[in-house]
């Protein structure tokens, strides 16, 4: 059986091909494309920034102005006449206490003084008497001595006795508690006819004056140096933007060990609405930097290798530059190496993104 030309033909082109194809090494070009990053940018800038210290606290009573009642010993409550939430004026009845034994002991100690006076007044009319009869020569010198000292053991007795009946009176008025100073019923622990111990444990009222109550914030130990009495402060409550003015009045002295926080007390500038026991959020304000290097917070990446931004440069890419960080508003950052005023950096799209990646700025 023959091949046609035209078979012939076919073969010999295809064997070209196969041979064309294992004998030349082709030219291989590797090309890599990546699609443009939308991004947001600003442009660091050279202004002054002053630092805040944000912190959690709470609303608390100032010193002096908060009360907790407790009983001065087991006893039963004869009245309390303030509700929870009631408004209380210097001087009002707060509870009153059932002691069955303080009146008993209060007439005891009295009864003691009325025996040390009638010893008393004997006593002085014995020396009177004795004086008199040495004078014409009837008793003597030594009857007037031993009178004297009987005098002044008597004074003694009686002294003692009134000391007594002081200290039992005081005691009996811890009976009736009646308020300090002006001020509302923030806590009632008990009832009428309850009957209390006399212990922290077991509370009777807390009452609080509203006009003068403070915060508590828990600021690091890290950031105590950067404060100082006066500092200014705002004073939100969670999920809120709007704050009031406060002011730092007290830093604890000492700070107890193995402690992580410390309680700073500010005040506010005006009275409060806040109710004592309220959770706020603290923005203290620390020292100011003139003609710093400032980007947006939220251009600032924080991740294991380190504190960085991404500064889009003339190459339309993003470049990653480690930066150090110095002080910190709500918004703004300064940064003290590694920007420079007039780069642009990424303040969104930047997660995720990849050291010169190519990017495109939205406006």
């Amino acid at each position: 059986m023959t091949m046609t030309h035209r078979s012939i033909v076919r073969i010999s082109f295809a064997a070209a091909l196969v041979w064309t194809s294992g004998c030349s090494e082709p030219s291989v070009e590797k090309v890599e494309t990546a699609a443009a990053v939308p991004v947001s940018v600003e442009v660091a800038k050279t202004d002054t920034i002053e630092g805040v210290i944000s912190v959690t606290g709470t609303v608390t009573p100032a010193p002096g102005a908060e009360i907790t009642i407790v009983a001065p010993e087991p006893a039963r409550i004869a009245e309390l006449p303030k509700a929870e939430g009631d408004a209380v004026a210097a001087g009002d009845l707060l509870v009153r206490f059932d002691i069955p034994s303080r009146p008993a002991e209060v007439a005891a100690r009295r009864a003691e003084v009325a025996q040390a006076t009638v010893r008393l007044t004997t006593a002085r009319a014995a020396v009177t008497r004795l004086t008199g009869l040495v004078e014409r020569g009837v008793a003597s010198a030594r009857e007037v001595e031993e009178a004297k000292r009987e005098e002044a053991d008597a004074q003694a007795a009686l002294d003692q006795a009134q000391s007594a009946v002081t200290a039992t009176e005081a005691l009996a008025a811890r009976s009736v508690v009646r308020a300090t100073f002006a001020g509302a019923i923030a806590k009632r622990f008990h009832n009428v006819g309850d009957l209390v111990e006399s212990s922290a444990s077991d509370p009777i009222l807390r009452v609080v004056d509203p006009k003068r109550l403070q915060v508590t914030a828990a600021v690091p130990i890290a950031d105590l140096p950067k404060l100082s009495v006066g500092r200014s402060a705002t004073v939100s409550t969670p999920g809120s933007e709007d704050g009031v003015a406060a002011r730092i009045v007290a830093i604890p002295p000492e700070i107890e060990p193995d402690r992580a926080t410390a309680g700073v007390r500010l005040a506010f500038a005006s009275p409060t609405r806040l109710p004592s026991n309220a959770p706020v959020t603290v923005e203290i304000m620390t020292e100011s930097h003139k003609s710093a290097v400032i980007v947006p917070a939220a251009a600032v990446v924080r991740g294991e290798d380190g504190t960085f931004v991404f500064v889009v440069g003339a190459d339309n890419k993003a470049h990653k530059q480690a930066v150090t960080i110095g002080l910190a508003s709500r918004e703004d950052v300064e940064i003290t190496e590694g920007v420079k005023a007039g780069d642009k950096v990424i303040v969104h799209g930047h997660e995720g993104l990849p050291d010169g990646a190519i990017v495109t700025i939205e406006k």
